[in-house]
C-alpha cells in the first residue's frame, strides 16, 4: 500500500533510510564472515587435497652413472616407509622385476639369475599367481622375493582406506594359499602412482614401498626395444644403490638378461637382496 501524503511519504522514507542501512550493514558484514568461512574451507579442503594428490613416480638423470632425482627426495619418501636407491656409498643393484602376466619368459629369467647368484625380486598381481603357480613356487623356493604389485592392478592413488588395503591383503592371501609361506613385506604400486596418504597406509601394513631409480621403455610387448637401445639406457645410468626395475614380460629382457649382469658385474657391481631395503619405525624415528 503506498503513502496517501506527503508526510507519510517522508516518514517511509525515513524508516527506509535507518532500517535500510543497518540491513546493508548486516549483510555486508555476513558476506565477509561467508567469505571467510569460504576461505578457510578452501584452505583447508586445498590442503586436504594436497596430501592425497596422485604422484606419477619419475626419474631425472642429470649425469650417467649418478643417483637420479625423483618425483619425491628420498628422506620424504623413507618418512612414509618407502624407497627409491638402495645406500648410494655401496656398489650394490637391486633387481626388481613386475609382472602382470606371464608371458613365457620368467623361467629363463629364473635361470639366468641363478647361474649369477642373484637375488631378484618379482612384484606380481593376483592374476599371475592365480595362471602360474608353480612358477611362484620356484621364485619362493630358489630364494627369491615376491613382492605385492596389488590384487587386480588398479590406479591405487585414486583408492583409500578400506578399498586400498584390500588390494593388498587379497594378494597376500592369495600368496599364502599358494605356496604355504607368508608373503614378504615388500609393495610396488602400478605404474608407480600413489598418493602420500597410500605410502602411510602400506606402512601401517608394515610394508616398505619399493619404487626404483632405473628403468626403460621395455613393457610394451608390440614394440620391444632393441639390444643396443636397452643397453644405451642400462649401462650408462646404472649407479650405486640403483633399484633396477625390469618387465619379466618383455622378449628383450629375457635375451639380453645375461649379458646385462655380466656387464654391470664387470663394472663392479653386486647384486643385494630386497631385505636390505626394509624402513622399519626406528630408523624413521632416528
Amino acid at each position: 500500500m503506498l503513502p496517501d501524503t506527503a508526510d507519510e511519504f517522508n516518514g517511509v522514507m525515513l524508516l527506509y533510510i535507518i532500517f535500510g542501512r543497518k540491513m546493508i550493514a548486516a549483510a555486508l558484514s555476513a558476506a565477509v564472515l561467508i567469505t571467510a568461512a569460504a576461505v578457510a574451507s578452501g584452505s583447508i579442503m586445498s590442503e586436504s587435497v594436497a596430501a592425497s594428490a596422485s604422484v606419477s613416480w619419475g626419474l631425472s638423470f642429470p649425469e650417467d652413472g649418478g643417483t637420479p632425482s625423483g618425483s619425491a627426495d628420498a628422506a620424504s619418501l623413507k618418512n612414509l616407509g618407502a624407497v627409491y636407491t638402495g645406500d648410494t656409498g655401496k656398489k650394490r643393484i637391486y633387481l626388481t622385476f613386475d609382472s602382470g602376466y606371464e608371458n613365457g619368459y620368467t623361467a629363463h629369467i629364473l635361470d639366468v639369475l641363478k647361474k649369477h647368484n642373484a637375488h631378484g625380486t618379482f612384484f606380481l598381481v593376483g592374476n599371475y599367481i592365480k595362471t602360474s603357480p608353480e612358477l611362484v613356487k620356484r621364485m619362493a623356493n630358489e630364494g627369491h622375493t615376491v613382492g605385492n604389485h596389488t590384487m587386480t592392478h588398479p590406479d591405487m592413488s585414486a583408492l583409500s582406506g578400506e578399498k586400498f588395503c584390500s588390494e593388498l591383503q587379497q594378494l597376500e592371501s592369495l600368496y599364502k594359499e599358494t605356496t604355504g609361506q607368508e608373503m614378504k613385506k615388500f609393495y610396488r604400486p602400478p605404474q608407480g602412482k600413489y598418493s602420500e596418504e597410500n605410502l602411510q597406509s602400506a606402512k601401517e601394513l608394515g610394508y616398505t614401498t619399493v619404487l626404483w631409480s632405473l628403468a626403460y621403455a621395455d613393457w610394451n610387448n608390440d614394440s620391444q626395444p632393441t639390444k643396443d637401445d636397452a643397453f644405451k639406457k642400462l649401462i650408462p645410468r646404472i649407479h650405486s644403490g640403483a633399484i633396477v626395475l625390469l618387465h619379466s614380460t618383455s622378449k628383450t629382457n629375457s635375451e639380453i638378461l645375461d649379458e646385462l649382469l655380466t656387464r654391470w658385474e664387470e663394472l663392479g657391481y653386486s647384486f643385494g637382496d630386497i631385505s636390505e631395503l626394509t624402513v622399519s619405525d626406528s630408523e624413521n624415528s632416528a
